[in-house]
């Protein structure tokens, strides 16, 4: 997913890495050997602290709460990548408690720093900072946090208010503590990781913030820690999540396609681009082809919309397991406000968030319009 915005990055930021699109080994043969050394495992600020920097190659931090995935692992990879073989990988495991509503929720958050390490090393980690929450707030909750703003306040922020400030809030804390040339974000997280570039250019943090395309298991479904609490049934349901994503994807392809082949068809009016299908064999398309021609392109929004939402409904109306959508919203990547349906061209994100028996579950994919015209 790029969370970048409709005009161009700012200097704190940089094009997506490109990711494979399921969770098999991304590693290319061009990509830096990764170490299968145990990383250094660091507990506190002063460890961290003590840790040598690369002399004339960069730091890179990858930013985790553990409970580290084949998407984690592409993170690390990743930045092992962008760092070269003398640069140096950081990796950052600390359930951060200001993120969560509720107790109960912190506490079934899975904790297993062994398999972690293991996970880190085999992707290229140099170093592990796992501190305890103490040792990121020592004075207990803080007192003073950073502020998400109106961007915070929508969808995930609407969702589950103070996220995002606690978000916010610890990722300036370990960029701070790690002082990383390059920080690397998975697009999954797309307004988690818009906020981070936002907060990054407007409080001039002097560190470039990367996303890492979303990895997804063989079936489509996004990897996420969470995926562990579905049970197969669930998970069965849980797949209309990115079936939806990828249908209004493909829907929004073979519109802006249509439109554009019956634009060159023929140059005059929209029978004649209709007619000038029908003479290639295209008879089926030819009955759209009037309409798309004649219109302007500014349905798209819309049909993208109500493909994805027809995908959703269907799911929660099953009889067991059923989907309880919480939001399908498609938004401007700049802000994450509504895209308007008579938009003809620019960058959207539609992102969805749902609940699948006790599981909450988020996704997006981005979407170019006007893509062929």
């Amino acid at each position: 997913m790029t969370t970048t915005g409709n005009g161009p990055q700012d200097a704190a930021t940089t094009t997506p890495r490109a990711a494979a699109p399921v969770s098999v080994d991304t590693r290319s043969a061009e990509a830096p050997t990764a170490s299968t050394s145990t990383p250094a495992l660091l507990r506190t600020a002063a460890e961290l602290d003590a840790l040598p920097r690369p002399a004339g190659a960069e730091r890179v931090v990858v930013m985790t709460m553990g409970a580290l995935h084949e998407g984690h692992a592409t993170l690390v990879r990743a930045a092992r990548e962008a760092a070269g073989p003398d640069g140096q990988v950081v990796v950052t495991v600390f359930v951060n408690p200001l993120q969560f509503g509720e107790a109960a929720d912190l506490d079934r958050y899975p904790r297993t720093l062994d398999a972690d390490l293991a996970t880190a090393a085999d992707a290229g980690a140099d170093a592990v900072f796992a501190p305890g929450v103490d040792e990121v707030y020592p004075g207990g909750e803080p007192q003073v946090r950073i502020t998400a703003g109106p961007m915070g306040e929508r969808l995930e922020g609407a969702s589950r208010p103070g996220h995002f400030d606690g978000m916010l809030t610890v990722v300036a804390k370990l960029l701070h503590l790690t002082r990383p040339d390059e920080a690397l974000y998975g697009q999954k997280d797309a307004q988690q990781l818009a906020l981070i570039r936002r907060m990054v250019r407007d409080l001039n943090f002097p560190v470039r913030i990367t996303g890492v395309p979303t990895v997804r298991d063989a079936d489509g479904l996004a990897l996420s820690s969470r995926n562990r609490f579905l049970s197969p049934q669930e998970r069965h349901t849980a797949l209309a999540l990115s079936h939806a994503l990828f249908a209004a994807r493909d829907r929004l392809a073979a519109q802006q396609a249509l439109h554009e082949r019956a634009l060159a068809t023929a140059p005059g009016s929209g029978a004649d681009r209709a007619a000038g299908l029908n003479r290639l064999g295209e008879a089926r398309a030819a009955a759209d082809a009037q309409a798309v021609a004649l219109a302007r392109p500014n349905g798209a929004p819309a049909a993208v919309r109500a493909t994805a939402r027809a995908i959703l409904d269907e799911a929660a109306a099953r009889d067991r397991h059923p989907l309880v959508l919480d939001y399908l919203a498609l938004v401007d990547p700049a802000d994450f406000t509504e895209i308007p349906d008579d938009r003809e061209s620019g960058e959207a994100i539609l992102a969805v968030a749902a609940r699948v028996g006790e599981t909450r579950l988020i996704d997006n994919i981005p979407l170019t319009f006007g893509a062929l015209t």
